[in-house]
């Protein structure tokens, strides 16, 4: 009896504490407003929905040095398809007339000290630099994924073993590489690219790997894996496709580190051959004269430092509009 008579009086106590709470707050039924739930307003979408991919375009868009550094880029690629057919010249042909003569309306860039036409010469170092980029850069995607994807999605003895390999092979001068290739090989474009080939997807293969660690653990991946998918094709249809974003800021950043070695190695004498025009080969002709000629030594030079300067940028745009950090 107690027991009930302690309950009625609590029960009794928090009505009268209610009833002065709302009392004393004065509370009225207009006061009150009804939420409209209709299935109208409750599909309304407060934000466009928007990928990885549209929002890191947008933002590269949006970022004006790197459209800057994208319009160059472009330029030097299309002149370096139609700039050698716009003059009359041939960059092979000597002219001993018309030797170390300052840029004029016959000869845009002047010549060198052969009389050959420096506009067209560097049009086709040009050329051969970007082919030298790209085709390094299409080593490096290729092994780099393979090497880098088996790496990260085995992990374990695999991971280690394979990661020693590239360790090693990283660690081994580029400039050896090529003077060993030239003792066996002759210099040229080939030597170039197959020298820069042989260690420079290590860092892309590094890349992958990090990625793939990352990501092999998602829900989606132990989906296809628990479905019988063989790992290549959880590698190359899950994996890789979702780490392209790192994979191509790589890639964009391998092109001028390869047109840097070109020019490198075709300087010392370990490249592009003359009379073949090359950056590099350029620049080491006009080296003993620059002070007499400059012109001969600006014009190389000034489009070596642009395209490098312009892939870098817009690299490192690439990068940040990936980054999910700087997402706003």
């Amino acid at each position: 009896m107690s027991n009930l008579h302690l309950t009625k009086n609590h029960e009794e106590q928090h009505a009268a504490a209610s009833t002065d709470r709302h009392q004393h707050l004065n509370l009225k039924p207009e006061d009150f407003r009804k939420i409209d739930t209709s299935d109208l307003n409750a599909e309304v979408i407060s934000r466009e929905s928007v990928s990885v991919w549209r929002d890191a375009m947008e933002r590269v868009i949006s970022n004006k040095l790197a459209m800057i550094c994208l319009f160059i880029l472009i330029a030097i690629t299309v002149m370096s398809v139609i700039g050698p057919w716009l003059t009359p010249y041939d960059y092979q042909t000597n002219d001993l007339s018309s030797t170390n003569q300052p840029p004029s309306k016959e000869h845009w860039f002047g010549t060198d000290e052969l009389g050959r036409d420096m506009f067209e010469r560097t049009w086709m170092g040009a050329s051969i630099s970007l082919r030298v980029g790209l085709f390094a850069a299409l080593i490096d995607l290729v092994i780099g994924i393979i090497y880098g994807g088996i790496m990260g999605y085995f992990g374990g003895r695999v991971d280690e073993i394979m990661n020693r390999a590239a360790e090693i092979l990283y660690s081994i001068p580029t400039l050896l590489i090529v003077i060993l290739l030239v003792v066996v090989m002759q210099p040229s474009l080939f030597t170039i690219v197959l020298a820069i080939g042989i260690t420079g997807w290590v860092n892309m293969a590094w890349i992958v790997r990090g990625q793939v660690m990352q990501l092999k653990n998602q829900e989606y991946v132990l989906a296809s894996r628990s479905l019988g998918a063989s790992a290549s094709r959880i590698i190359f249809r899950h994996l890789i496709p979702n780490a392209m974003g790192p994979i191509i800021v790589t890639l964009t950043l391998t092109v001028p580190s390869a047109i840097f070695a070109e020019a490198f190695l075709s300087f010392l004498g370990l490249g592009v051959q003359s009379p073949a025009a090359s950056w590099g080969t350029m620049i080491e002709d006009a080296r003993s004269a620059m002070k007499v000629f400059p012109w001969r030594i600006f014009f190389p030079a000034l489009f070596i430092s642009l395209t490098m300067l312009a892939f870098n940028i817009f690299g490192d745009a690439l990068r940040d509009a990936f980054d999910p950090k700087l997402k706003r």
